[in-house]
């Protein structure tokens, strides 16, 4: 992952990055986060209305400029691309303040006979329609089509603006960082086919929401799915040396990896060694992995 870069960031003040498309920073910066999570307003700035996208975390000064952004525009939905605390906790305060309806991703729904992997994501999150792949939210000179992306987590999507070409892909593609895919919930073999999905596209620009707008996607969306395969190379390989239990892979694969981001590093090759176990190339006992 990037290093943080120095302050100060445009915290809180609306940024056109688009005619249609208005970005909001939050104050949430971290080795997850970046900067901090973009809202985008979504609309003609003169418009009688609006969208926005991944109102982020439930943070006053967040809001109070979310709605700043807006103006005298009604807000006609609330979207997320999924639930990840950084991402639709101010939902919920958005809507109770403006009256908009929340739409988008699914709610979340673990399976209870797995690992618990709750802690990251948003309960309150309650959408009063949720988007499949394809559907579309529209206002007035905007339309925003549904894209389902699964990987980084079971609901995530991004939203394609059919004017402009513009795709916002949540954490999906990120031009700051890889996506970190965290199981059970995250899935590797799905990251890896939701990627595949954008390459067959023609989005012109991404806008993520961490890090800056990405205009070369389809390069950006091909080194990815390189970088996950060397990644996955780079695991045969070290269980071709040996049988060893997730752990022992780090030092290996994540040279001078900061310590903050090993456990998001394990869930990682975590994910892929699953994936290759779905595939039947590899196998684990007593925590131990080993060739299949």
């Amino acid at each position: 992952m990037s290093k943080i870069p120095p302050k100060p960031w445009p915290t809180g003040l609306a940024d056109t990055v688009e005619p249609l498309v208005m970005r909001v920073l939050a104050p949430n910066p971290s080795p997850y986060t970046f900067t901090g999570t973009q809202t985008y307003v979504v609309g003609d700035a003169n418009g009688p209305d609006c969208a926005v996208i991944d109102p982020g975390p439930n943070e006053a000064e967040h809001i109070e400029a979310i709605l700043a952004a807006v103006g005298e525009r009604k807000i006609l939905a609330i979207m997320c691309t999924h639930t990840h605390r950084d991402h639709s906790p101010a939902a919920a305060p958005l809507a109770e303040a403006t009256g908009a309806a929340i739409v988008g991703c699914a709610p979340l729904v673990l399976k209870t006979d797995l690992p618990r992997s709750d802690e990251a994501f948003d309960p309150t999150y309650a959408p009063e329609r949720v988007l499949e792949d394809g559907e579309q939210m529209r206002g007035t000179g905007w339309t925003l089509t549904a894209v389902a992306t699964p990987g980084h987590t079971s609901n995530h999507l991004c939203f394609a603006l059919e004017e402009s070409g513009a795709l916002f892909t949540g954490d999906h593609v990120m031009g700051w960082s890889t996506s970190v895919v965290i199981p059970p919930d995250g899935d590797m073999g799905d990251y890896m086919a939701s990627l595949e999905k954008l390459m067959v596209r023609e989005d012109t620009v991404y806008h993520s929401a961490h890090g800056a707008a990405i205009t070369k996607p389809k390069q950006l969306v091909r080194g990815m799915i390189g970088h996950r395969r060397q990644r996955e190379n780079q695991i045969l390989r070290l269980m071709g040396e040996r049988s060893r239990p997730v752990a022992e892979f780090i030092p290996d694969m994540y040279k001078g990896l900061d310590k903050r981001l090993i456990g998001a590093a394990e869930m990682s090759v975590t994910a892929h060694l699953l994936d290759l176990e779905k595939r039947g190339l590899a196998a684990c006992s007593a925590g131990v992995w080993r060739e299949s």
